[in-house]
């Protein structure tokens, strides 16, 4: 039977830092103790005035093409998820697919906000799975955040960042990977966070540049703690269930890198020992769609990971969007 495995993974981040203490500075208060503690953030990377989008997400793709050990070439599809794209058209997959020569491939966009890797990944096992025509598919998650963030905002600049993550997933026989996933989504909360400007809803004009609050991103509302604390631990239950797999039997649990204090929480409440995760956002900040294809790359290069391993991959964002995938490294 057919599948789809992992056969290369790459990251990217800026050259520029922005440290804990850089940031009070800016913000002209100490946010240190509180971001170290509850987000566990020491450092974040942001792209610098002439970077964008499309830079990050061409050099994860290409770091995860050398990894895998294949070339542009031999991509027959690239599947790229952002919600910070180059351009609000043409998207930003295309543009990846020129710089980096994967002149066979068919692309495009899918915008799940945090949750878009994984939908994405998604998406990606199931062409393998039910085309033949699609044997190797480059799946990207990119995040250039920092270009839409307001940075005298406290909510917003203390957390997020920029970095691309990508895979390259192959066509296997008789080799299961992809074990069961589940979508989720709940559109009462479309208003609570954002970037609102920009789009056929709020045009760009002089007054919202001027006003400087729709187009740059915003937590609009507040997100009840519940919907991660509680929504996390019902969809990996309902996609094990799927797979027929207990808790026990996972050995690497992988979240959206949204804050170390709501991982430790559902970690404790599902009662997974702590070593069965990982985080990253201590040096690079929260990613965003970025965040799960880089936590994946990270765990593997620290060796926390080997084949046979069974992985549950979690992630949530703003739309409401959630998405988990069980599989098989």
């Amino acid at each position: 039977m057919k599948n789809a495995k992992i056969i290369g993974t790459g990251v990217a981040v800026p050259d520029k830092i922005i440290t804990n203490q850089d940031l009070s500075e800016m913000l002209g208060e100490d946010i240190t103790e509180f971001v170290t503690k509850n987000l566990g953030i020491i450092e974040r990377r942001v792209l610098a005035n002439d970077e964008s989008a499309a830079d990050i997400a061409s050099i994860a793709a290409q770091n995860a093409l050398k990894n895998a050990g294949i070339s542009a070439a031999e991509i027959d599809l690239i599947i790229l998820s952002t919600d910070t794209p180059e351009y609000l058209s043409p998207a930003t997959s295309v543009v990846v697919q020129g710089r980096i020569g994967a002149a066979n491939a068919g692309t495009y966009d899918i915008n799940a906000a945090c949750a878009g890797f994984v939908t994405t990944l998604d998406a990606a096992f199931k062409y393998i799975i039910a085309d033949a025509s699609y044997r190797n598919v480059l799946v990207i998650g990119c995040y250039a955040m920092s270009k839409f963030v307001d940075w005298t905002d406290k909510k917003t600049s203390t957390l997020f960042a920029d970095g691309a993550g990508a895979f390259v997933m192959q066509a296997v026989e008789n080799d299961p990977h992809f074990l069961a996933s589940k979508l989720v989504a709940d559109g009462s909360y479309h208003d609570f966070m954002g970037i609102f400007a920009g789009g056929t809803k709020t045009p760009i004009t002089e007054r919202v540049l001027t006003e400087n609050n729709l187009n740059r991103l915003r937590f609009a509302k507040k997100y009840p703690p519940e919907v991660n604390i509680d929504g996390w631990p019902k969809i990996v239950g309902d996609v094990l269930a799927r797979a027929g797999l207990t808790l026990s039997e996972v050995d690497m649990f992988l979240w959206t890198q949204v804050n170390i204090s709501t991982i430790k929480i559902v970690m404790a409440e599902m009662q997974i020992p702590e070593h069965k995760t990982h985080t990253i956002m201590h040096k690079w900040g929260y990613t965003g769609s970025a965040c799960i294809p880089m936590v994946f790359h990270d765990v593997l290069a620290e060796g926390k990971i080997k084949r046979g391993d069974t992985l549950v991959l979690c992630a949530s964002g703003g739309g409401l969007n959630m998405a988990c995938i069980a599989m098989k490294y």
